[in-house]
């Protein structure tokens, strides 16, 4: 409940409603490109920061396994069930963003948790650094795949794009390249890295959100009724998929014998959404998508389901099937 007093949330909050009282508040394209970059860079570095202090043991190497099959399977069921019922930029966009995390449930999660006697490791981090990028390079696949096919025209029947063009074009988009290149530079630089770039990644970061939160919610504001006007199925989505993920975390955690906070932690990143890393790369790298379809979702309706229902009940869930505490 405290994140809904968190003053990033808020300043989204704040540009929805002027937003929707069409005030002439607004933030510079250029201006809120750079926000997007500053927020890429700065998870980027952050991820590879966590990820060169993680010393790696079977347990550990069996969640971050788990993560990452979680990041593609969450992404590709998305896409699946939404392609013939939205426009399938729409269908590529929405199922990056509920393949991708929400670092603020995470943290939600992890304070739950320990309130409840649970402790998470902290390589769960790295597992949330794991967990952002696959739907990101899944949903860029299939949006310049989508570009070439219906650039093709009636030549599409007969010739498919080339896989190596199509790899080449997502791999190299700017604004996921830069957080991928990020998170080398954290891993490579360590400790004396983060120090370094505290000021800069640590100090600045809530601040930046809480601006880049603002240009989105003003956003959202502009592209409401097109949300609204949305296929019923996508509401329908956003509720119904953060359980479904969580329970395919849940089982695979009972497979692969991943400790119960370790498990539930996994089924609260699952059942995520994310509304930073994913609004910042596809707002360019899929123009063709409506932000407010795959943002408004994500942030307006699946997060607070998870903070307020979602958590406590993933945690019950695997304490009874996993057991312990």
């Amino acid at each position: 409940m405290q994140n809904f007093v968190d003053p990033a949330i808020l300043f989204f909050v704040f540009g929805v409603l002027a937003g929707a009282l069409k005030s002439n508040l607004e933030i510079p394209k250029s201006i809120a490109k750079f926000l997007s970059l500053y927020l890429l860079m700065a998870l980027g570095l952050k991820g590879g920061f966590a990820l060169s202090q993680s010393g790696f043991t079977v347990t550990i190497a069996l969640s971050l396994g788990a993560a990452l099959i979680m990041a593609f399977v969450v992404p590709a069921i998305g896409y699946a069930f939404l392609k013939n019922r939205v426009s399938r930029f729409d269908a590529a966009a929405v199922a990056a963003a509920y393949g991708s995390v929400s670092a603020v449930t995470f943290v939600t999660a992890i304070q739950f948790m320990e309130t409840a006697g649970l402790s998470p490791g902290g390589h769960m981090a790295v597992a949330m650094v794991i967990m952002e990028s696959p739907a990101i390079i899944m949903a860029v696949l299939l949006a310049n795949s989508i570009r070439h096919m219906q650039g093709a025209g009636t030549a599409a029947a007969t010739a498919a794009p080339s896989l190596g063009k199509i790899l080449h074009e997502s791999f190299t988009d700017g604004a996921h390249l830069l957080l991928l290149g990020s998170m080398a530079v954290g891993f490579i630089s360590g400790d004396a890295g983060k120090s370094m770039m505290q000021p800069f990644s640590g100090d600045l970061f809530k601040g930046m959100l809480a601006f880049f939160l603002l240009d989105m919610g003003l956003m959202v504001a502009k592209n409401f009724r097109d949300a609204v006007k949305a296929s019923p199925s996508l509401i329908g989505y956003a509720v119904v998929s953060p359980f479904v993920h969580a329970g395919l975390a849940l089982g695979l955690s009972l497979v692969m014998g991943l400790p119960v906070a370790d498990a539930a932690l996994l089924m609260a990143l699952s059942a995520s959404a994310s509304y930073i890393v994913v609004p910042a790369v596809l707002r360019y790298a899929i123009p063709e998508a409506n932000p407010a379809i795959y943002f408004g979702l994500s942030l307006g309706v699946t997060f607070p389901l998870n903070i307020l229902i979602g958590i406590p009940l993933y945690t019950e869930i695997a304490r009874r099937v996993l057991g312990g505490g």
